[in-house]
């Protein structure tokens, strides 16, 4: 009998997932030209400045003078409203995050400018105006966490 019949189910697809270069959500590995970067942007305060930083934390990323410079050109969330009701007040929006962001390695440019966004739509309702309101808050907050594992994801691919 073939010795992988003899394992139980879930060690199977472990050995499975590990194999294709699955890894866990959260456990992105830098090259080690990036374990010293230091993040270069207009506002510290914005959700994705820090979910990034929180990120590159996770990362074991220690933020340093000299090597790496992670320039955050674009940060910016943009709201428009998606559908209006018959007494023309907003129903829904849609919410996108934009970040623009760019790589120096050594003095030299290792990514050049690169734009990503995520949107999503958000239903209004304003007889629930306080819930909404924290609603759009979290929302943003994820949007900003999903940018920043986006940007941590291309970055794990310099070497």
């Amino acid at each position: 009998m073939h010795r992988l019949l003899r394992l139980p189910l879930p060690l199977v697809l472990l050995l499975a997932a590990a194999g294709c270069g699955f890894q866990l959500q959260g456990s992105t590995s830098l090259p080690p030209v990036l374990v010293s970067l230091r993040v270069q942007t207009a506002d510290t305060q914005t959700d994705f400045a820090h979910a990034l930083e929180s990120e590159l934390r996770r990362a074991g990323v220690a933020a340093a003078e000299g090597g790496a410079v992670l320039r955050i050109e674009r940060d910016e969330l943009l709201e428009r409203v998606a559908s209006v009701s018959a007494r023309n007040v907003p129903r829904e929006y849609e919410i996108t995050y934009v970040v623009r962001y760019s790589l120096l390695l050594a003095g030299q440019t290792r990514i050049d400018a690169e734009e990503v966004s995520v949107s999503r739509d958000f239903s209004f309702d304003e007889t629930a105006a306080l819930a909404k309101d924290r609603e759009r808050e979290l929302l943003r907050e994820a949007l900003a966490r999903e940018l920043a594992g986006i940007v941590l994801a291309r970055l794990s691919s310099v070497r």
